[in-house]
């Protein structure tokens, strides 16, 4: 798909309250560690996540507003100029109504600015951009505020209590561990068509249905529940991947050493570093949030791109690569020339 002529007019977070170490979290299940005879230092040697951020006592829409005050107060969005508020997370206030509802309130926007909920695991917000570049092409609209606000404490807390069942084997605990690298963040982005900092160029879309059920999530809004196959979840996922960038490549006409930089989706060390040998992408052009933020959901793909614009390192023409896996399975990559 042809995006060219839409892109990112601006983009900004919220840090989270806090971090939880890794470590910390295994001296938590010391005596679990104990009696399974696990070896100390798993979860940080298997993930390469050092710490996960957490939001203490905060709604998703608190987090998404607070991403979207920082974009509006430090990046002179006005905004009266918002036609279409997309919220993306994962995580919501409730199942009704819309989380995006709440913070369409909270930031006061037009009475005629549309809003609702788009979710799609991690791609969420990848979907909200390219949705809100198509209805800007399309000519309905002008700016679009996409946001997100993801909290991982409540999955944590029954992580934790779940593990410390003494009914767990080291068998039936193998699938928690995946819920250990799950982090928090906000991120906010305005999707327009004039006076732009990133360009997009074009987008490519593959799914794998069949593979819905290696990583589920459910529970209620207080207590997160997940259950995740990680091993298979990660080569079924770069598999897709592989073939997605065949059709991305093609796409956009440009091989992998024509790309500055590669944004991908946040999931941890092995997954980055088998992507990568896969995709045949150049390590050293990568950008990492995983190890201070953990995978942080919808977020940890805008995340990765803010960082990296606020810490000066896109400079002017260079060709971004975006590159996201979520479950479901699906995997989509997305074009952006910086401006």
């Amino acid at each position: 798909m042809n995006l060219v002529g839409t892109g990112i007019k601006a983009i900004n977070f919220c840090e989270p309250d806090d971090f939880i170490t890794s470590s910390s979290i295994e001296s938590e299940l010391a005596d679990v560690y104990e009696r399974l005879k696990l070896p100390v230092g798993r979860i940080e040697m298997q993930t390469g996540v050092i710490s996960r951020g957490v939001y203490l006592e905060k709604n998703p829409s608190d987090i998404a507003s607070i991403a979207a005050s920082n974009l509006f107060s430090q990046d002179g969005i006005d905004p009266v100029s918002i036609d279409l508020l997309i919220y993306t997370g994962v995580c919501r206030d409730f199942l009704e109504p819309s989380t995006a509802s709440m913070i369409h309130d909270n930031l006061k926007l037009r009475p005629d600015c549309q809003s609702f909920d788009l979710s799609n695991a991690c791609l969420g917000f990848v979907n909200g951009m390219s949705l809100a570049a198509s209805l800007i092409k399309g000519g309905s609209i002008k700016n679009v505020l996409v946001v997100t606000g993801e909290n991982s404490k409540p999955l944590i807390d029954f992580t934790l209590r779940a593990m410390k069942d003494e009914k767990q084997t080291r068998k039936s605990i193998k699938k928690y561990f995946a819920n250990f690298s799950i982090g928090s963040a906000g991120v906010a982005a305005v999707i327009s068509g004039s006076d732009l900092l990133g360009e997009f160029t074009t987008y490519c879309s593959l799914s794998d249905s069949s593979a819905n059920k290696l990583c589920q999530g459910s529970g209620n809004l207080e207590e997160l529940v997940m259950e995740t196959d990680s091993e298979a979840l990660m080569q079924k996922g770069i598999s897709l991947a592989k073939t997605n960038w065949l059709s991305f490549s093609k796409e956009t006409d440009m091989k992998q050493n024509d790309f500055q930089h590669f944004i991908c989706h946040q999931v941890g060390i092995h997954h980055r570093d088998f992507m990568y040998k896969s995709l045949e992408l150049d390590l050293a052009k990568d950008h990492t949030t995983f190890d201070r933020y953990g995978n942080t959901g919808s977020a940890a793909l805008p995340l990765t791109l803010a960082k990296a614009f606020m810490g000066n390192k896109l400079k002017k023409h260079d060709e971004i690569a975006m590159l996201g896996i979520g479950s479901g399975l699906h995997t989509i990559m997305m074009g952006v020339k910086w401006c």
